[in-house]
């Protein structure tokens, strides 16, 4: 998908809309045009990937990904591994629970699994297993706060 045309079509439609108007119209909105392209880039993008979490809601299996190439979005689809589900080599026995997730939470669950490539149990797993591991040096996304003195 050619994410320049969109940016483009919009573009086009901000100039006629301004064209309506004087000089300083035109030019404010020439002006707006420029300073929006990239926002609405990335709102399309959102959008995208918001549309890529429904439809991978939708599947019996799989999951669909928005992926870049360049600034142009390409929606695909990832059959999931059956592999993906065996345990691990160094877990003797693994267990099942259920868990119930609000909506929300659950599209967010899976859109960062779709980002990361892997299903929603294994990043569940991944997650879980970073988060409850002891603590050797500061982890991502940890931040210090105080003052030195020297």
């Amino acid at each position: 998908m050619q994410m320049a045309q969109f940016l483009e079509a919009l573009e086009s439609d901000l100039e006629s809309m301004a064209s309506l108007g004087d000089d300083t119209v035109s030019q404010a909105a020439s002006r707006l045009s420029q300073a929006i392209r990239s926002s609405a880039g990335l709102r399309l993008l959102d959008a995208l990937g918001q549309a890529a979490v429904e439809l991978s809601a939708q599947l019996p299996s799989g999951h669909i990904e928005v992926r870049l190439s360049g600034q142009d979005p390409n929606l695909v689809y990832v059959e999931e591994d059956r592999a993906e589900a065996a345990p691990a080599a160094d877990d003797a026995s693994s267990a099942r629970i259920t868990l119930r997730l609000p909506e929300a939470l659950k599209a967010s669950v899976e859109a960062a699994a779709a980002r990361e490539g892997v299903s929603v149990n294994t990043w569940i797993v991944r997650t879980l297993s970073r988060e409850v591991a002891p603590l050797r040096g500061p982890r991502l996304g940890s931040r210090l706060s105080g003052f030195a003195k020297s």
